[in-house]
């Protein structure tokens, strides 16, 4: 199977390799805006953590700055710029905006497919916005943000990967040279030095660009019994190897990432629950049934465990430069306005 899809990823690569030189030799027009801006984003299609990502920086930089979030909220029923209100719901705004904006109502979360436009918008709406952090955005080249970060995570990285459709890569392995930052993400807790510098050589990174390391931490289940995990996201692999530490015997039921669960969907999920006393999902799919009867159905069967990105002895480091960037753009923009 992989021969017969390798023409078509060559293909692909070629468009990709295309697009991206058009954008290069300004071909294409690339813009910058006057707030400093933090895109995240990966390589690969999904799975990689962006969302905690953008959590971290929240928490991170808004007890210093006024931040904004943008994206470009995939999945969502709605159209153009939108900033997000009490009312608002994951067919409104997209999955992981709306998780976003419920871990934080009151930090500005505002969804655009162009990136650019939703920043001016922001600015017009926020005068003192000092940061806009960027969720999925290595992509959008539209827009040249100030600080990149690229996650790749430690089990696929993206030099050991192929484009699609014979891998995961959406972006060139070669574009990785954008990033200011580069973060192995769902790295175990149990690497060693060795493996750091394996990975390290393994993507020979250029002089300045600097190089971290992420792990995924979850809550402990206080659970008596086996669960079912109900997963609609990228990459459930982690997740159930982590329930399986605990119930060996964890049920899988896995749905396509940001599906919106149709009526034949929750009759699947209630039909496999049954079988269980307990039903664990994530966060980001919890966002999608609350427009079901999933959640009344499931009642207190339903447990949602949270997700966190951790940095161990990288943070510092990490921490530090991203406060260095925000903190000498908006001093050189307050020299300008002067």
């Amino acid at each position: 199977m992989k021969f017969f899809l390798a023409p078509l990823s060559w293909l692909y690569a070629f468009i990709v390799w295309v697009r991206n030189i058009l954008y290069d030799d300004h071909v294409l027009p690339s813009h910058k805006v006057d707030v400093p801006t933090i895109a995240i984003g990966n390589l690969a299609v999904g799975g990689t953590g962006k969302t905690p990502m953008t959590e971290y920086l929240i928490r991170l930089l808004a007890p210093k700055y006024k931040v904004a979030v943008l994206s470009r909220g995939y999945g969502r029923k709605t159209h153009g710029f939108r900033l997000a209100t009490a009312e608002d719901t994951a067919k409104s705004i997209g999955d992981e905006p709306m998780l976003i904006h419920t871990h934080f109502p009151d930090i500005p979360v505002a969804v655009c497919a162009d990136r650019v436009q939703g920043i001016r918008l922001l600015q017009q709406m926020i005068p003192d916005l000092q940061c806009v952090i960027l969720d999925d955005a290595y992509q959008h080249r539209k827009l040249r943000a100030g600080f990149y970060i690229l996650l790749t995570s430690y089990d696929n990285l993206y030099v050991n990967d192929h484009m699609l459709p014979r891998g995961t890569l959406r972006d060139l392995p070669a574009e990785s040279a954008r990033a200011n930052a580069v973060v192995v993400t769902k790295c175990p807790n149990t690497m060693q030095p060795i493996d750091r510098r394996i990975v390290s050589n393994s993507l020979r990174l250029a002089s300045y660009q600097q190089l971290y390391y992420s792990s995924i931490g979850y809550e402990q289940l206080h659970i008596s019994s086996t669960p079912l995990l109900v997963a609609g996201i990228a990459n459930p692999d982690l997740l159930f190897k982590h329930l399986q530490q605990q119930f060996p015997d964890t049920g899988l039921l896995t749905f396509a990432d940001h599906r919106n669960f149709t009526k034949s969907d929750v009759k699947l999920i209630l039909s496999e629950a049954e079988k269980y006393d307990h039903v664990v999902t994530t966060e980001k799919d919890f966002m999608r049934m609350q427009q079901t009867p999933l959640i009344e159905a499931l009642g207190d069967k339903l447990y949602v465990l949270p997700i966190q990105t951790t940095l161990g002895i990288d943070k510092e480091a990490f921490d530090r430069q991203i406060l260095l960037y925000v903190s000498e753009n908006n001093r050189k923009i307050s020299i300008v306005n002067c």
